[in-house]
């Protein structure tokens, strides 16, 4: 897809799901993943993804120079916390843009944050990540993460041109061993990629999405 294809395009939605039944595991048990807790939730859901988006993640991390690791910050989001970081986003370009109709608030917000019917992130099928060196220090990507368009000027978006030459670099590498792992990046979010979900399969050409929305069984 050369064209940027929000997450409420119809095309997305119209993919169907044939939901493989593959489990969430927590990613903080298995390898080596640097994991940061800045979106940390009581039930830890936040550190939580699909057993197929970690091994590629491990897979894509083994690809870094040396010295350089992939740096988690968030992957599974349940639906209910989905929903209200839509509507939240909502309320605030509502309140910038009044004269909006409410499609382009919802083609406006899927820029930032994706409906909950078809998010990635509630189907533990996307990681919110960036780069870091060794001992866990963030790299330079032009923008900190969750930077919103109106915020960064639009340099959250992953190919801007209004960053760094550093900084492009850090994404062109992030993006090169992810995408060699067969993840998808979402091109408004430099931070943002997916695998086994609607957004990856219509980016792939895949007939169908094996991971669909699902919930984090309780611990025990």
């Amino acid at each position: 897809m050369n064209e940027i294809v929000l997450m409420s395009d119809p095309r997305v939605a119209a993919i169907p799901v044939a939901e493989c039944g593959e489990g969430l595991v927590d990613v903080r048990g298995v390898g080596s993943l640097l994991v940061d807790t800045r979106k940390q939730d009581p039930a830890d859901a936040f550190a939580h993804l699909r057993e197929g988006v970690v091994e590629r993640l491990l897979a894509a991390q083994e690809q870094l120079p040396e010295g350089l690791r992939l740096l988690f910050v968030e992957g599974y989001r349940p639906p209910s916390l989905q929903r209200a970081y839509f509507e939240e986003y909502a309320d605030s370009l509502r309140a910038l843009h009044p004269e909006w109709p409410e499609e382009r608030i919802r083609t406006a917000t899927s820029r930032y944050v994706s409906p909950p019917e078809i998010a990635p992130h509630s189907a533990g099928a996307a990681v919110d990540l960036t780069l870091a060196a060794a001992d866990g220090r963030e790299l330079d990507l032009g923008t900190r993460m969750n930077a919103d368009p109106e915020e960064s000027g639009g340099a959250c978006y992953t190919h801007a041109e209004n960053i760094g030459e550093e900084a492009r670099a850090h994404r062109e590498l992030l993006g090169s061993v992810l995408t060699a792992a067969g993840l998808v990046n979402y091109p408004t979010e430099w931070w943002h990629w997916s695998f086994g979900d609607r957004y990856w399969a219509l980016a792939t050409g895949a007939a169908a999405a094996p991971y669909g929305p699902k919930e984090l069984a309780p611990a025990h």
